[in-house]
């Protein structure tokens, strides 16, 4: 019985650990698709003339992704694996579009400098949240305050157009996106310990990917608008 009981304990902990890393490959594959659709697009002219000459274009974009990101979350549990592949696939390549005005705006080099600054704080604060034995939980009604509160903050601004009460936002929501890094990191560990290899758990995994995606570029462009170098 004990070995049986150990057995089955290492299937689980194989188990666990091979959901983490779909959910990390999964997030590491909508990156490499968003920057390098970003930087094909920021060295085809027309191309960005179409995307960012035009407003509404930008505004369709932006809306577009907050809408995709609602509707994934509300039908997750309902579509089947490759559905799910596909549309964050989808996610990525619209994000891509609105990010290749960052290779358009800012100098090559200082975006290169302040990806790496976020790579290293989104590692340390998903590690953070893999080995914490604290119960973050219970900070998220706190973020979710948080958040409301700096998109009030960003349509007032809209209309004030403060440079110093922008910078102000983005620093607190530099710090917002690394809680919610730990957070949401937090919540796939605990999924990756009943995960199975079901159908359930491969959408779960792609899910993971899409919050630690948002997390990643929430701190990444933040910190782009408080040190990046512009053209």
């Amino acid at each position: 019985m004990a070995t049986k009981a150990l057995t089955r304990q290492k299937a689980a902990s194989a188990e666990a650990r091979k959901f983490i890393a779909r959910v990390y490959a999964w997030m590491t594959l909508a990156l490499f698709i968003s920057g390098a659709l970003a930087w094909v697009i920021s060295n085809t002219e027309s191309v960005l003339n179409i995307v960012w000459k035009n407003k509404y274009v930008f505004f369709a974009l932006a809306i577009l992704e907050i809408i995709f990101v609602f509707w994934f979350t509300a039908v997750i549990e309902k579509i089947k694996p490759v559905t799910a592949v596909i549309a964050f696939i989808f996610y990525s390549v619209l994000n891509g579009i609105t990010l290749s005005a960052v290779f358009a705006i800012f100098k090559l080099n200082s975006i290169y400098l302040i990806f790496l600054v976020s790579a290293l704080m989104f590692a340390v604060m998903s590690v953070y949240g893999m080995i914490t034995k604290t119960h973050i939980h219970s900070f998220f009604r706190y973020l979710s305050m948080l958040m409301i509160g700096l998109f009030i903050a960003f349509l007032v601004n809209f209309f004030l157009k403060s440079d110093i009460f922008s910078w102000i936002i983005s620093f607190v929501a530099v710090i917002l996106f690394m809680f919610l890094t730990a957070y949401d990191t937090k919540k796939i560990v605990k999924a990756s310990e009943l995960a199975d290899g079901s159908d359930i758990y491969k959408k779960a995994s792609i899910y993971g990917a899409l919050e630690l995606y948002i997390d990643f570029i929430g701190i990444f462009l933040n910190l782009l608008k408080l040190f990046g170098r512009e053209k």
